[in-house]
């Protein structure tokens, strides 16, 4: 284990993430470009992604509309979870501790906490949400959430457990989330389906 300030961070992704780094100093200026870009980019196009898939069940029944509504709260959900476990875990970024050039433009300031990636579990959310709303999307969504976990460590931000604990916790927040708060809307949309509406008096004749 690697001493990480408040906690011992695991040996392997200690160097994994120094591999990484390394490879990502010494990759072509277009790469390290077309990377720090899609660290950020990704989450853009994973909501584009999920807005699409949300679109599409609008049109069906109450079901298909509940998924469609609740879908963005999922990676909402997510978000606020890995943020808890960011003030629990308190690890240390690996570009403070670790001593290795890094491609992003500057390290997190102290306080802001590596573990989980909340890009990476955010991603996972998305991509995981897209897929319950939509298979052919879904799977359009689930390599863009690995690149976009990928790229946390390439710009050298986050160790690899990092994004990987991020993806796997935002997945699972997604696969229970969803089913969770689709099936109250659900039977909320049906009620207001039943509910008769109601007439508008007729007004006299003069």
């Amino acid at each position: 284990m690697a001493d990480n300030g408040s906690i011992d961070v695991p040996e392997i992704s200690a160097e994994w993430y120094r591999d990484v780094v390394d490879a990502a100093a010494a990759s072509p200026e277009p790469v390290q470009w077309f990377v720090g870009h899609a660290t950020e980019g990704v989450i853009l196009l994973l909501g584009a992604l999920l807005l699409i898939a949300a679109l599409g069940r609008r049109s069906g029944g109450p079901r298909d509309r509940a998924l469609a509504l609740i879908s963005p709260l999922p990676a909402l959900l997510a978000y606020v979870g890995s943020e808890w476990f960011k003030t629990v875990v308190d690890e240390d970024r690996p570009c403070r501790t670790v001593g290795r050039a890094i491609i992003a433009g500057a390290c997190p300031p102290p306080g802001d906490w590596s573990f989980p990636s909340n890009h990476a579990t955010v991603a996972g959310a998305l991509a995981v949400t897209t897929l319950l709303l939509s298979r052919r999307l879904g799977l359009v969504a689930l390599p863009l959430a690995a690149l976009g976990a990928f790229s946390r460590v390439f710009v050298g931000v986050h160790y690899p457990h990092d994004v990987i604990a991020g993806v796997l916790f935002g997945a699972l927040v997604a696969v229970v989330a969803t089913p969770l708060l689709a099936r109250p809307t659900t039977e909320l949309l049906r009620r207001r389906s039943r509910a008769p509406i109601p007439k508008l008096a007729s007004r006299p004749h003069p």
